[in-house]
């Protein structure tokens, strides 16, 4: 392989690849809120963040007495202390997702994974408590973080990928959430993470199709900027 092919096949689509703040406003953003609250949860005063996690937190006591305070605010958060796994999990899923359908669109699928799984989640969690198949401390569980999301992205970016790039994703998410299952066999998330992926595929239909204009197509001009074209006058044999 010659360095011009070299540099064709590879290092080019590398490069365009890489996140940017003109083509990824939406993941580069979030992840700037999310390793700000993240610094903030390690630095600040141990108590307030607790204070304000138990406040965000998705559990079934907090949807039901501030539904919309609890799912925003749940995704303000990561699961745990360190950041850059989460950097690495916006690059894969959300990033190429957002470049391909737009920031709004992206948005649009993060946060209905987001929504629709936890509240699943949940409505399960109730049940087990109802039948008495799980404490009722369960009720009040931490659930703060954004894997909903990002399975979700994970999920819809598989339906706009070629055949082999559609197994890769989808084949990635089934494993992430089988290792789940096996290693931390938690109620909330062996239900929440298989349901935000099956979101994310459920969007395929609506996503395909409808990406943003690529940067550099050249927009049609206005109906009246186009000038007709004379008629040639028929000869009549």
């Amino acid at each position: 392989m010659t360095s011009a092919e070299l540099r064709r096949r590879l290092i080019r689509p590398g490069l365009r690849a890489v996140p940017t703040p003109r083509a990824n406003p939406f993941a580069l953003g979030y992840l700037a809120l999310l390793l700000g609250t993240t610094l903030y949860g390690r630095l600040g005063d141990p108590e307030t963040v607790h204070r304000l996690q138990s406040l965000s937190s998705t559990d079934a006591h907090n949807l039901l007495v501030h539904p919309a305070l609890s799912l925003v605010g749940s995704g303000l958060w990561v699961a745990g202390p360190v950041w850059m796994p989460y950097f690495w999990a916006f690059a894969l899923t959300v990033a190429p997702l957002e470049r391909r359908v737009g920031g709004l669109r992206a948005l649009g699928v993060f946060g209905a994974g987001h929504v629709a799984a936890t509240l699943l989640s949940q409505a399960v969690v109730v049940a087990a408590v109802a039948t008495g198949r799980a404490e009722k401390e369960l009720l009040d569980a931490m659930d703060i973080g954004v894997s909903y999301g990002v399975l979700a992205s994970l999920g819809a970016l598989a339906g706009l990928l070629g055949p082999v790039g559609r197994r890769t994703a989808l084949g990635a998410g089934v494993a992430l959430v089988g290792h789940q299952l096996v290693t931390d066999p938690d109620l909330v998330t062996s239900v929440g993470h298989p349901a935000a992926l099956a979101v994310g595929v459920s969007l395929w239909p609506l996503l395909r199709g409808r990406g943003p204009r690529p940067p550099w197509r050249a927009r049609r001009a206005p109906a009246w900027q186009v000038r007709s074209r004379p008629e040639t006058a028929s000869v009549e044999g």
